[in-house]
């Protein structure tokens, strides 16, 4: 069996530069390259997980289809590389000293000082090495979290220099990410911060082997050849990365700056093929060649920080590009809709969709939404708590169940249409406990679920407490909200529609989670079908 190769990508000079999709788009290079590859996210907070995490603090929590509740970059990593990502994928710091500290409990180090180095770091390498121990993967690419510099990120940075010599230095390799800033008074780009930044990697042991450059405008060759020369790195090295319209033109620039090639010789691998891209070209395309526009509202609660939505909002722009549609999301807050400005609020759209959350705050809003789609005929798409939304709203305004709620937001409702999961009622801890990752779906044949899907049963991912109270559900479905997709285990209730509604779905489960560039998500493609209608091509 060949030896795994492994590249990892930090980051310098300020964070959200952009390493999670300079790794996915390298990724899916060397994936069309015909290489197996595979990308890990190294976090360096102490949470064991971001899945308590508010959004406000480090945006979307992402959900793996084994019930991983992971950072936000393995969405770019599934979306780009068309592939599922796992548990081994996200490591955190409170992962790793948490293992640590167990190991040191049992007695595992017979009596030894517990250290940073070697016992922190030799797991964080058992981590790394983690997903490279199959036959599945020929390069695992590993993007550590934070910038250089960071205290938090020492232990990750001594690790890979520990990796760069143990593996041997044709088998890792160091990619960095820097910010190169373009001072318009004096009209030139400014080297010395990815100077300083190269610097601090240099302390820390690490010589890198490629830097990428992220810039606003385009970088002179000087420019390039004054990065080579202070950071001591050939200029065929250094590849800029300059900023795109979407990032999904990102892999079609670096391949333009030969960054995957610049990756296999350095690794000493065969130049197979150069990637033909054909179904990412095409993507591109129609994204960028739209013959109609919709106008679609997502209500949720943390829109100030559109990465809180970020599956969604990228789901969106998946299934704009199937239909050829340009999709202008507009994000609304569900605090600030009343009964008395919905139709401001709604009145111009072509579609709404309530996005999922937890907790009573911006609820009443989400369902004042539902209530403007239903009673307006227009396309209505609910996902989670949009979809208990949906039925919070009917109970009250179709079936007259005035007091009808979640138990989560009132416990002593008269009618909890919505209540906690029967295996949630004993448990007290929040982290990692609700029904995490891919469940199956079972759906009714004569059901819009069925025409969309073609399928009888899916497996999709899911992250909730709370369900579909099934006492109910005769009275549902005798006044026309029909469950059309039943988990065939457990009887949950993973999918309400009304028939007899333009489109009106709401989903238990997160669709977005399984929508990729390559093989956009049937319920987003539909839904924005249906959002646009008979409307006007775009001149």
């Amino acid at each position: 069996m060949a030896e795994v190769k492994y590249v990892f990508v930090t980051g310098g000079v300020a964070s959200s530069l952009g390493k999670g999709i300079i790794s996915s788009s390298l990724a899916k290079l060397l994936q069309s390259r015909g290489y197996n590859v595979t990308i890990q996210k190294l976090d360096p907070y102490i949470n064991i997980d971001p899945g308590t995490l508010n959004p406000y603090e480090h945006g979307e929590c992402y959900v793996t289809i084994d019930g991983a509740e992971t950072d936000l970059d393995l969405g770019h990593y599934e979306r780009f590389l068309n592939v599922h990502t796992t548990q081994a994928n996200n490591v955190t710091t409170g992962r790793i000293y948490k293992t640590v500290i167990e190991k040191e409990r049992r007695g595992d180090y017979l009596g030894k000082t517990v250290q940073v180095i070697p016992h922190i770091t030799d797991e964080i390498k058992r981590r790394i090495k983690l997903v490279g121990k199959t036959d599945e993967y020929d390069i695992v690419i590993t993007e550590i979290g934070g910038t250089v510099g960071d205290i938090e990120s020492l232990p990750y940075i001594e690790a890979v220099r520990q990796m760069k010599w143990d593996q041997g230095l044709s088998n890792c390799m160091v990619i960095h990410l820097t910010l190169v800033p373009f001072l318009k008074a004096s009209g030139e780009h400014k080297t010395k911060p990815t100077q300083h930044s190269v610097k601090a990697l240099l302390e820390a042991g690490i010589q890198p082997d490629v830097l990428v450059l992220r810039t606003e405008e385009e970088l002179t060759e000087d420019v390039k050849e004054k990065v080579a020369l202070f950071c001591n790195v050939d200029k065929q090295s250094v590849v800029q990365s300059v900023d795109v319209s979407s990032i999904y033109e990102v892999p079609v620039k670096m391949l333009e700056e030969g960054l995957d090639i610049t990756v296999l010789n350095r690794l000493k691998l065969e130049l197979k093929d150069e990637p033909p891209l054909i179904a990412w070209r095409d993507f591109l395309r129609k994204q960028a060649n739209p013959k109609s526009e919709v106008n679609i509202g997502l209500v949720g609660k943390y829109v100030e920080l559109p990465d809180a939505y970020k599956s969604i909002v990228e789901s969106f722009a998946h299934g704009g590009a199937s239909n050829e549609c340009r999709v202008n999301l507009q994000l609304l807050h569900s605090e600030e809709i009343t009964a008395y400005n919905a139709e401001s609020q709604f009145g111009h759209l072509d579609g709404i969709a309530v996005a999922p959350g937890f907790g009573a705050r911006g609820i009443e809003g989400k369902i004042i939404a539902v209530k403007y789609a239903r009673e307006n005929n227009m396309p209505f798409f609910g996902i989670c708590l949009g979809m208990q939304c949906a039925v919070i709203e009917f109970a009250r305004n179709v079936l007259n169940y005035k007091d009808a709620d979640s138990t989560e937001m009132n416990p002593d409702t008269d009618y909890p249409v919505i209540d906690l999961m029967e295996e949630q009622k004993n448990i007290t801890y929040k982290g990692g406990t609700m029904r995490l990752g891919g469940y199956k779906c079972r759906i009714q044949k004569d059901s819009r679920a069925f025409e969309i899907y073609y399928k009888e049963e899916v497996t999709e991912r899911h992250r909730h407490r709370y369900e579909f109270n099934d006492k109910y559900l005769k009275d549902f479905e005798n006044a026309g909200m029909i469950a059309t997709g039943i988990n065939p285990e457990s009887q949950l209730v993973e999918i309400m529609e009304i028939p007899r509604h333009r489109w009106f779905i709401g989903v238990q489960f997160h669709p977005e989670y399984s929508s990729t560039v390559v093989k956009p998500h049937p319920l987003f493609v539909e839904f924005i079908k249906a959002c646009c209608g008979e409307k006007n091509e775009i001149e």
